[in-house]
């Protein structure tokens, strides 16, 4: 990565070569110099340096933050340059050059269309932004691998969310960030925002509290409801799967799958494997594997227990892998052992998807396991959920769905899987990069057609 020091360097107790000498030995590459402000006997000038990691960044500032006449202002680098301001903004589609234009864009004009609005609301989808307009919702308490933050400090998640569903589908997004735990008032908010808006893309919720959040607003407001960590990492997980099933000559209906981490995402996993006629799903967290005839406080466990682990089995990890053929885990670094992979079936296929660092790292599952899947773009075969929600958003707002359901979801997962043609498709690329060109119009034609059959598509 850039890290740019602006330096206040005062001339006659330093020279340049010194500070040139302290980068390069601090282990830094010194590629760009820009005088900021030139004086008698001081310069400010913006050193760019290309570093290694953090830790490199932090010992080169310390380095030179030791020199004798220089001062260290301010350290920035290219990711905090791209968000200074934030990241997106409004535009108007018309420009406004003259007091007849005003008038109709603004008063007097604007009261007609307001009426037309009042007689019959749904014209809000052709005269208001509420045809293509999307809010991306949190509340800060399960941010990426950051958890509970403050709702400001998850702007800038929400608005790259925004970004992307600009970038891949047209769609406009709003992010929203919500100073609020309280699950009551986050969905009386979101159900007074609900007018606004042809969708809700609700993020970094922690569970369980993301599940009642989404199943009272799929009931209360007549706009889909999406929470893109339970259903986005679920679909393009379902989409992997289904061409790993093809490399490794497997069906879904006769394969033990062992899915680690019942959190909202082991959840929603779940239950598109169901969906898609999976019928041996053995899930564990931490207390080991969830049976039916074990009781459970969090009621979204009890379901669990009842539609999965059709044979009882009890344990932990170690035990309950034994013969599986596949496992996905979205739970946490290292708990899947060299060991427990050697237990599974033959040419195993493992979904690692916990970030920043998997359940086993592919170096060392490599030799034991067919296909390999993780959540991270430095190796192949990455479950990313930029996959998903733009064309899920293209198709749900173009056919006007006041719902996204379970055959939608499916729709979706086989039409990611479609976009690798058989003679593409090996290991190592089970699952389409995230700037293939098919997968929105894909998703979006596969969601529409899904939203017909079901009967939710209101356009």
């Amino acid at each position: 990565m850039t890290t740019i020091l602006r330096l206040e360097i005062i001339k006659n107790e330093v020279t340049f070569g010194e500070i040139a000498t302290v980068i390069s030995e601090a282990g830094g590459d010194m590629i760009a110099i820009d005088v900021i402000k030139e004086g008698p006997q001081v310069t400010v000038r913006d050193i760019s340096v290309n570093v290694n990691s953090k830790e490199n960044q932090e010992r080169i500032i310390q380095a030179v933050h030791d020199l004798p006449g220089v001062n260290v202002r301010h350290v920035s680098d290219r990711t905090f340059l791209l968000h200074l301001g934030g990241k997106i903004e409004v535009t108007s589609k018309n420009s406004i050059d003259n007091r007849e234009e005003l008038s109709h864009v603004y008063t007097p004009e604007v009261a007609r269309i307001c009426m037309a609005i009042e007689e019959n609301p749904t014209l809000a989808y052709n005269l208001t932004i509420k045809k293509n307009a999307v809010a991306v919702i949190t509340n800060a308490t399960a941010v990426l691998g950051l958890g509970k933050i403050k709702p400001e400090a998850a702007m800038p998640v929400m608005e790259g969310k925004s970004m992307l569903f600009k970038q891949f589908a047209n769609v406009d997004a709003y992010p929203i960030c919500l100073d609020s735990n309280d699950t009551e008032e986050i969905i009386q908010i979101i159900k007074a925002l609900s007018p606004t808006f042809g969708g809700i893309n609700l993020e970094d919720i922690a569970s369980p509290q993301c599940f009642e959040i989404e199943e009272r607003l799929k009931k209360e407001i007549d706009i889909p409801v999406f929470h893109d960590d339970q259903h986005g990492t679920a679909i393009v997980a379902l989409a992997g799967l289904l061409n790993a099933l093809k490399v490794t000559n497997r069906e879904l209906k006769a394969c033990k799958i062992v899915v680690c981490g019942i959190g909202a995402a082991g959840i929603a996993i779940t239950k598109m494997l169901l969906a898609a006629g999976a019928e041996h799903v053995v899930g564990v967290d931490r207390f080991g594997a969830l049976s039916r005839d074990e009781h459970y406080e969090n009621k979204m466990w009890t379901w669990y227990a009842r539609n999965t682990n059709p044979h009882l089995e009890k344990g932990p990890l170690s035990s309950v892998i034994n013969d599986a053929d596949v496992f996905i885990g979205v739970s946490a670094p290292d708990v899947l052992k060299v060991e427990d992979v050697k237990k599974m079936a033959n040419e195993p296929i493992v979904f690692a998807l916990a970030n920043p660092n998997p359940e086993i790292s592919p170096e060392v599952a490599k030799p034991y396991v067919k296909v390999m899947a993780t959540g991270r773009s430095d190796y192949p075969n990455q479950v990313n959920n930029v996959l998903c929600f733009p064309g899920m958003f293209r198709g749900v707002l173009d056919c006007r769905a006041s719902d996204i359901n379970e055959e939608m979801k499916l729709a979706a997962a086989k039409a990611i899987a479609s976009t690798i043609g058989e003679d593409e498709l090996n290991e190592d690329y089970i699952i389409p990069g995230v700037f293939n060109e098919q997968i929105v119009p894909k998703i979006r034609e596969a969601v529409i057609q899904a939203g017909y059959e079901s009967g939710v598509a209101k356009k």
